[in-house]
């Protein structure tokens, strides 16, 4: 009887005890339930769903401000609630374009657009594509660039300008040489907004990612604001080292049909010279030597371009042949070693070799590129046909070296192709 007085003693004792703990503690600290592993506090009176909660900890993370807490207002804690400080979004990096610009006129847009589809189907990143042309030709680089498949035209964008000289008789600099070749020479004045540009003729073809040759921009030293490739590799038959009558560039010259500028550079230097003591900017220069030169030039504004890197030598950065290959590399001998050694990156097919059959290598590769379908299989729309006109060609020099011609643009073609079915692939798991 004595046992049963004191375990009910005990009870009445826990019982109070609990009232109390109810009645005290009970708003300062609510019981608590397990879901899932996850604590939260029981639904206040007159509520019927629970609400989740967040651990003291996480709490300056989520945004929670401890100051507005009531129970930490009624019971002061001694753990300090570690601050994190508040990032502030970041503005995505902008997108770098590559920048190209050409100059055509008369019966060059055929050409020009087959130059452009070159560069845009090896490329990686983006291009902007800054056109040239007499005022007729308009409509008709809108037409054919308008035909280009859409994804393709996501890849590039185009400004079409007239033809313009800031300086000088705009009659004589346009027929100095082929027709508005010269217009390059302006190029850093018109293009306010431009720091880099990559310079072609129309009849260039990119058997390499254009990125490649805008990395060369990166080479420069802190002097150099120009790249070109020499006009010859062997001084013995090179054109300037034999017949030219005014200053040339180096023991060859350098040729101008692919020429990589920072323009930035170019506005802002001060060139030496042989009119004046003082330098001149590139725009003070151009008419006064044209005036000098213009009965001892040949070849026009890439004379010129000889000329004023003969005085500023240390502006100019060279790069190898394989560049800016060209007939005269192969017709008499092959003589560009480093395509020898690695294939030709960029076509040159001046003296007209794509519309005659003169030169029967360098027409291959100008009809297999304008002929090439843009959903077409790269190895049967373009490298086999290739193959196949190349056994044409083996009655030439040039034709009798299908490596260096077929090399680099069939391992150009494997990394487009590893790169698609890359992109590919991650885009179907990604699904």
């Amino acid at each position: 009887m004595r046992i049963h007085c004191k375990l009910l003693a005990s009870l009445l004792g826990l019982g109070g005890l609990l009232v109390l703990y109810l009645l005290l503690g009970g708003a300062e600290e609510p019981p608590v339930r397990e879901i899932r592993g996850t604590k939260v506090p029981a639904a206040p009176s007159g509520h019927g769903k629970v609400q989740p909660t967040t651990p003291v900890h996480f709490r300056a993370i989520e945004g929670h401000n401890p100051k507005r807490d009531p129970r930490l207002k009624k019971k002061k804690s001694n753990v300090r609630v570690p601050s994190v400080p508040e990032r502030k979004p970041q503005a995505p990096a902008p997108e770098e374009w590559m920048h190209l610009a050409v100059v055509a006129c008369g019966e060059r847009v055929e050409e020009t657009v087959t130059m452009l589809k070159s560069a845009v189907l090896f490329s990686v990143k983006k291009i902007r594509f800054h056109i040239f042309a007499e005022d007729a030709l308009k409509p008709e680089f809108e037409h054919k660039l308008a035909e280009w498949p859409r994804p393709l035209s996501r890849k590039f964008d185009y400004k079409i300008y007239p033809i313009s000289f800031s300086v000088g008789n705009a009659q004589e600099w346009k027929k100095l040489f082929k027709p508005c070749a010269s217009q390059r020479l302006f190029l850093p004045m018109i293009l306010q907004d431009v720091d880099s540009l990559l310079y072609v003729d129309t009849d260039v073809l990119f058997l390499r990612p254009l990125d490649d040759i805008w990395q060369f921009l990166k080479h420069f030293n802190s002097t150099q604001l120009a790249a070109m490739a020499p006009e010859h590799e062997v001084p013995k038959i090179g054109w300037y080292s034999r017949f030219a009558r005014h200053p040339f560039y180096g023991t060859t010259g350098v040729n101008s049909g692919v020429m990589l500028m920072n323009l930035t550079r170019i506005r802002s230097r001060q060139f030496k010279n042989n009119m004046i003591p003082a330098g001149l900017t590139w725009e003070e220069m151009l008419h006064p030597l044209y005036q000098k030169y213009k009965n001892y030039i040949t070849w026009g504004d890439q004379d010129l371009l000889n000329i004023i890197f003969y005085f500023n030598p240390e502006s100019l950065y060279v790069f190898p042949c394989q560049w800016n290959y060209r007939p005269d590399h192969c017709m008499y001998g092959s003589n560009c070693k480093s395509a020898e050694e690695d294939g030709v990156y960029i076509l040159h097919g001046n003296r007209g070799v794509y519309h005659d059959d003169k030169q029967p290598a360098f027409k291959a590769f100008y009809e297999v590129i304008r002929d090439y379908p843009f959903d077409g299989n790269l190895f049967q729309s373009m490298y086999y046909p290739l193959q196949t006109k190349f056994l044409e060609s083996v009655h030439t020099l040039c034709g009798r070296i299908p490596q260096v011609f077929l090399k680099q643009i069939e391992q150009t073609m494997k990394r487009l192709y590893e790169r698609r079915v890359i992109v590919h692939a991650g885009s179907r798991v990604r699904i």
